[in-house]
């Protein structure tokens, strides 16, 4: 922890949500996000590798330049994820790439290695999205700068989608009750007194 000034810390909430924060330590800006369909290496069993130490290259999509908040969480990607200049335990090479790409209002992140030939690139993961909630001008703390207005809290998914399924029940329930009133009661109205005359089935008893 000797000179460290950035922060990753992950926050795990009624066991099934998880969310990131991204900071300067000690005097900011920090960012939180919820970290959303997170796929492991081990699930995934992707063939790309990498040394460990070396340097990765940074790739962003074009949008982080296009508002503020995208070229605040892209300077502070790059202090974080980039390797210090000089550091002692890096490698003086580059063989792999982190990418972070703007989707749906959110950040999704790929890792992958450089071929050898250096013209194709191989998934290495893991792979998550990030879904920003804020960003604070502190460290894990302070004034808000940016709010995400498309964010949606993941218990607040849930009830809709409890709600979705509750709706669509309902609406079965309703159109088979309905189905079940306009059918009539009897298929084919059929006369007692039609076979009144009818000497066929006399016929062939005798």
């Amino acid at each position: 922890m000797k000179n460290c000034n950035h922060c990753i810390y992950f926050e795990n909430k009624k066991h099934q949500d998880l969310y990131m924060w991204i900071s300067n330590v000690p005097s900011g800006p920090s960012a939180k996000f919820l970290i959303e369909n997170v796929h492991t290496m081990e699930e995934l069993k992707l063939t790309g590798n990498c040394l460990k130490g070396s340097r990765p290259i940074l790739s962003f999509d074009s949008k982080f330049d296009s508002e503020p908040h995208l070229k605040l969480l892209k300077e502070v990607f790059i202090q974080i994820f980039g390797t210090p200049k000089n550091h002692p335990k890096s490698q003086p090479f580059f063989d792999h790439v982190y990418n972070f790409a703007i989707l749906d209002n959110r950040i999704w992140f790929r890792n992958y290695q450089i071929e050898d030939d250096g013209a194709s690139l191989v998934e290495i993961g893991p792979r998550f999205v990030m879904n920003l909630i804020k960003i604070f001008d502190g460290s894990f703390c302070g004034s808000v700068l940016y709010t995400n207005p498309h964010y949606i809290t993941p218990s607040m998914h849930r009830r809709n989608l409890k709600l979705e399924a509750s709706n669509r029940y309902k609406q079965k329930y309703d159109a088979k009750k309905l189905l079940a009133m306009r059918r009539p009661k009897e298929s084919y109205k059929v006369d007692p007194y039609d076979d009144v005359f009818d000497t066929t089935s006399e016929k062939k008893g005798t």
